[in-house]
């Protein structure tokens, strides 16, 4: 291999060829563009650059959007279409939102204990298929408002995980602590036992897709539950308790209807949900958990008592909004890490590493948001909206911040969205009031139409890319199928909520 075709496998790394050579043809045309198109040349340019960065958020299972995007806004900063100086506005404006992501995040981290506990006692604690899909989705919704919704995902992934190894190693005639087994493969399971295999397969699926259909109904809700939402509160200047009560009047209709969905789907079994605990699965992990109870110790029992303590605390400081949320973070971290024994570096370290690159990611999502403020491109667009009039005026803000949050980063649309319209009622476009409906609009648009794809919705993502979803068979075309009923009744009741009840 010559020198040169090396670079060219190297960039990019395994990404599709024609994903890079796309990426390739974006940074060749964006200065081509600048340049050729005269005085609308950077009007232009930033246009297509939004536009390419769009596409590297929707590619993302093809290439995680940091490198291309950065890229694209590193160019940006070249060819002028903004400046260091406003990047580093935008970002120091977002600080909050990176200390959350750093800080809160990795303490969620040091709670999994408890958080696994929790789930486990609900997952076979509940003899119901529909009331456990309902507690589930419920369960996921409560901790995501006070908790960061990827973790609350990753702790039900963990327990299923589990659970999937427990019962595939029982299948395939091995033991609970077998060191080498292909979960991957049914090679070695008997005829006996692939059906009830298959069904708890199916019934895994279901329950984790209820669960992160949850985590975007009690994201919604509060200061914490989303990144995007503490970027709103912030520009509005609400706290955690102002920020619940001025949302509830969409999120709580929606919180509803949004269980009401996950009790019909799964009483009637429709797109793909509904699949029952298999009698014969239920025994086998009822087994393994009372072995693992017998297995814990006093200083097991000790690091769940600190956690409840941490997370009883956790709740009680953003609620009452005694610091900002990375900072309550960074407290749990200390309390739970110095009472738990945890003080070697590198276990520390471990709880950093999920949030750390979607934070890196961030921070170009403010660099290309800077190139929207310095070209001022969506001003004409936010003009024409806010030529409407009352509610016409919210809903249609509402629908936009859907249609682009179904396919993009909701952290990015609301970026640009809020941006606007805060500008527009500092200069008096619009009053406080009226801005405040807006930023609600804002806020609901972003997080509900987006689970219609794992582009949209984080969680949804994050169950899509890991190990677990080829062994529970969860496809990109099925997961928007299960979430094909919540996406359609729960944007509906959204929008009809911003239409009428704001």
């Amino acid at each position: 291999m010559t020198l040169p075709s090396a670079f060219v496998r190297n960039f990019l790394g395994n990404a599709p060829a024609w994903y890079k050579a796309a990426i390739a043809a974006f940074l060749l045309l964006n200065p081509i563009v600048m340049v050729a198109a005269g005085p609308h040349g950077p009007t232009i340019a930033g246009w297509l650059l939004l536009a390419e960065f769009i596409f590297t958020l929707a590619m993302a299972l093809k290439c995680y959007p940091l490198q291309p995007g950065g890229l694209l806004a590193l160019e940006a900063v070249l060819i002028g279409l903004t400046n260091p100086a406003s990047v580093y506005e935008e970002v120091s404006g977002a600080l909050p939102v990176l200390l959350l992501l750093i800080f809160m995040v990795a303490a969620i981290y040091f709670l999994k204990e408890l958080l696994l506990f929790a789930f486990t006692r609900i997952l076979l604690g509940v003899r119901s298929q529909v009331t456990l899909s309902v507690v589930a989705c419920a369960s996921a919704a409560l901790l995501s408002a006070f908790l960061d919704a990827l973790t609350v995902v990753a702790v039900v992934m963990t327990v299923a995980a589990a659970f999937y190894q427990v019962f595939h190693r029982f299948a395939s005639g091995e033991k609970y602590d077998e060191a080498k087994h292909d979960f991957g493969t049914d090679q070695h399971v008997p005829e006996l036992h692939r059906s009830d295999l298959d069904a708890f397969r199916g019934f895994l699926r279901g329950l984790l897709m209820h669960a992160s259909v949850g985590t975007a109904l009690g994201g919604v809700t509060t200061l914490v539950g989303e990144p995007q939402n503490l970027l709103i509160a912030k520009h509005a200047g609400w706290d955690f308790a102002e920020f619940f009560v001025r949302v509830a009047p969409v999120s709580m209709p929606v919180l509803a209807m949004g269980l009401l969905t996950c009790m019909v789907i799964e009483r009637w079994r429709l797109f793909g949900y509904g699949a029952r605990l298999p009698a014969t699965v239920r025994e086998v992990l009822l087994r393994y958990e009372s072995e693992q109870a017998a297995r814990r110790t006093a200083t097991d029992k000790a690091v769940l008592i600190v956690q409840g303590i941490a997370a009883l605390l956790l709740v009680a400081a953003l609620g009452f909004h005694l610091a900002e949320v990375g900072l309550i973070g960074l407290l749990i971290i200390v309390l739970t890490t110095a009472f738990n024994g945890v003080t070697d570096e590198h276990r520390i370290a471990k709880a950093f590493e999920a949030a750390l690159p979607f934070t890196a990611l961030l921070v170009v999502f403010f660099a290309i948001v800077a190139v929207l403020q310095d070209q001022h491109l969506f001003e004409p667009v936010v003009a024409a909206v806010l030529r409407l009039e009352g509610t016409a005026q919210t809903a249609m803000f509402y629908v936009a911040n859907g249609v682009l949050s179904a396919i993009s980063d909701n952290v990015f649309v609301a970026s640009i969205y809020i941006t606007q319209i805060k500008a527009a009622w500092l200069e008096g476009a619009i009053n406080r009031e009226q801005f405040e409906l807006l930023a609600v609009a804002i806020n609901t648009g972003t997080n509900i139409p987006s689970i219609a794809t794992p582009n949209g919705q984080a969680a949804f993502l994050f169950l899509l890319t890991s190990a677990l979803a080829p062994l529970i068979r969860l496809s990109y075309g099925r997961m928007i199928w299960m979430a094909l009923p919540y996406t359609v009744i729960l944007s509906a009741t959204g929008l009809l909520a911003v239409r009428y009840l704001l």
